[in-house]
């Protein structure tokens, strides 16, 4: 398959390329690593009249230590992410993540902002934006703006972004020291896109769990955040009957699509035990942070 005619453009800054996306009328595309874009344009299921490269605009591939946050630039790509001495030591999760994404080829060229833009349901990076409360930034003909993860994704393969904008960063809040963290991932084979996958950060007081977070993606339209079953868990012992409370409620609150990989009930089934086997091990790494604590 070849794709539609389309116009090329070599962006040298970010106000080139968003110059480029006002004047493609709302029919441009922003080409950073092209993984999800290209196979796309192929098979026509997206015509842009305009592509607009932004990979020699400099600068947009670091990912740097801001306050309390890791800022992870346009042209940051998947293997970055995996490497980085930033993310191992602030945040590990993400680095348990990346381990999980695509192939050695598609982790060379594809990006992380890229992925986030996408919001394929089935991709670990808006899911990870999510449970470490992204904030995205946006740049327009009209300036910039910053918008919460939360907000941005709003379902499959669609965010609030509009026509003439582009991501230019997206920042990552650094969870406190000694948050326990784990990730769990099912697919048929290493490298496939998940069936489900859920991660949990969590901190320890007194024995109990605090500032739960629980984030999920492959059984829904767009990933998830689970407020009510974080609520739940506030205040808590870490047991297995916590734990098992916790599943229920998060298998009760999702109702997941069938398709031809699993049907609804099998993955609701997947999500309850990756959910319990993330919250004990997140509450295994968790450090009692608690004054006078042992």
């Amino acid at each position: 398959m070849k794709p539609a005619r389309f116009d090329y453009v070599r962006a040298e800054s970010i106000a080139h390329a968003v110059e480029a996306l006002a004047g493609a009328g709302g029919d441009g595309k922003v080409l950073a690593g092209g993984q999800s874009l290209m196979p796309m344009m192929n098979f026509r299921l997206v015509k842009p009249s305009v592509l607009v490269d932004i990979n020699r605009i400099p600068d947009l591939d670091r990912i740097t230590l801001e306050a309390n946050t890791l800022r992870l630039g346009a042209l940051v790509r998947h293997r970055m992410t995996a490497e980085d001495a930033l993310v191992a030591r602030h945040i590990p999760v993400l680095l348990a993540a990346m381990k999980h994404v695509a192939h050695l080829t598609v982790r060379n060229r594809g990006t992380f902002c890229g992925s986030v833009c996408h919001a394929d349901p089935a991709a670990e990076m808006p899911m990870m934006t999510l449970l470490l409360d992204g904030t995205i930034h946006i740049a327009s003909p009209r300036g910039t703006r910053t918008m919460p993860a939360r907000d941005f994704l709003i379902g499959s393969l669609a965010t609030a972004l509009e026509p003439d904008e582009m991501v230019t960063a997206v920042d990552l809040a650094i969870p406190q020291d000694g948050t326990g963290w784990a990730f769990e991932e099912f697919s048929r084979r290493h490298g496939d896109y998940a069936l489900a996958a859920v991660a949990v950060l969590m901190e320890r007081a007194d024995g109990r769990m605090r500032n739960v977070r629980i984030a999920m993606m492959g059984i829904a339209d767009t990933a998830l955040r689970f407020s009510d079953v974080e609520a739940a868990l506030e205040g808590r012992e870490g047991t297995p009957a916590s734990f098992d409370e916790a599943a229920t409620l998060l298998q009760a609150s999702i109702e997941p699509n069938s398709d031809l990989s699993a049907s609804a009930d099998y993955r609701r089934h997947l999500a309850g035990a990756l959910a319990r086997r993330a919250l004990a091990d997140a509450w295994r790494r968790a450090r009692d942070t608690a004054e006078g604590a042992a």
